[in-house]
């Protein structure tokens, strides 16, 4: 059984890549990946390998001003001593503004190796959370994650 000083890591490697994006900084979000890591956007757009995604982020970031993520991590969990996996909710507070757009709460899973001690990300999936047919389940996770601004 994993205790809490196991996963420590994986929740440290999370809340990087929430400052990194929240940071525009695509290099330092790109850094986290193995480099064979995969990333699946949003949108349900694939980037494959660091290089790619650093490109793609800073592209993004140079041509977009991207809201900033607010997070809260649901479960963190060892499979093996260095595979970890962790879920979390986000939500995005468009620039200049200073609630959540509901719109755009995703869920996120990442998976992640540890390697010389170090954490990388092998997949990050942002999945939707739009609930069809639960208005009140959108609600709720808005309500939850507002409560983090």
């Amino acid at each position: 059984m994993a205790t809490r000083v196991d996963t420590r890591g994986l929740e440290q490697l999370h809340r990087r890549l929430i400052e990194s994006w929240n940071a525009r900084d695509s290099a330092a979000f790109a850094a986290l990946f193995e480099s064979d890591g995969h990333s699946i956007g949003f949108d349900g757009s694939e980037m494959h390998g660091p290089g790619e995604i650093e490109s793609t982020l800073a592209q993004i970031f140079d041509d977009h001003e991207t809201a900033r993520y607010v997070a809260k991590i649901r479960n963190v969990r060892l499979l093996t001593e260095d595979i970890g996996f962790l879920r979390a909710v986000v939500g995005m507070v468009p620039a200049g503004q200073a609630s959540l757009n509901p719109d755009v709460n995703a869920v996120q899973t990442l998976l992640a190796v540890r390697s010389d001690g170090d954490w990388r990300i092998t997949c990050l999936q942002n999945t939707p959370a739009q609930y069809h047919g639960r208005p009140e389940a959108s609600e709720a996770l808005t309500a939850e994650l507002s409560e983090l601004l």
